[in-house]
């Protein structure tokens, strides 16, 4: 919690595209019933950093998500802006109604 004088630290939501080789992963089918062929493949992640930085973390391996690291392609920046920055509690909350709201749509997501 930020003390008084201090900004409060801001947490995005980030949306990343991954490579649709996803679909052979058998977590991701038990996590996707509804799973529209050929919508997009995402993962939904928060970060107290800014979404490029932990994007390049996932790409290197650093902290990164099994799932995120080995199949991550972009940044899907129009779905995540209008929603940043949040609190961190905002921003929990958010980044399951995110991945909640892309499975509705059909996506294949993996959110942790």
């Amino acid at each position: 919690m930020a003390r008084s004088g201090e900004p409060k630290r801001e947490y995005p939501i980030y949306v990343v595209e991954l490579d649709r080789s996803f679909l052979r992963e058998r977590k991701f089918a038990e996590a996707n019933p509804g799973y529209i062929e050929g919508k997009p493949c995402v993962y939904v992640g928060m970060t107290g950093r800014t979404p490029e930085l932990r994007f390049a973390q996932h790409r290197c391996g650093n902290k990164a998500a099994r799932f995120a690291r080995i199949y991550c392609i972009r940044l899907k920046p129009r779905q995540y802006k209008c929603h940043n920055p949040m609190t961190r509690q905002e921003a929990e909350l958010m980044e399951v109604e995110k991945a909640r709201r892309l499975r509705k749509r059909g996506y294949g997501v993996w959110q942790n």
